[in-house]
């Protein structure tokens, strides 16, 4: 079994990469999984549903004020 992940945080990048999560979901041979970061939350929120995508990671890395460094350190 193949194994996919796609991973991002903003509305272009999700309306981008929603057709291609949709159509790997449905392949038997492969596991596909969605991870967001969160970056533009309200925007993200607003287009996932409208492809029915579901993420199955949300790692919430953005926080008010932060530092580079802050998010470096989230990130990994």
């Amino acid at each position: 079994m193949k194994k996919v992940c796609f991973s991002f945080g903003t509305r272009p990048e999700a309306t981008k990469m929603a057709p291609v999560v949709k159509v790997l979901q449905e392949q038997p041979d492969v596991d596909c999984k969605v991870c967001v970061t969160g970056q533009h939350r309200e925007m993200l929120d607003q287009v996932l549903p409208v492809f029915g995508v579901v993420p199955d990671v949300d790692l919430g890395l953005m926080r008010a004020k932060q530092s580079l460094g802050g998010l470096t350190t989230r990130v990994f």
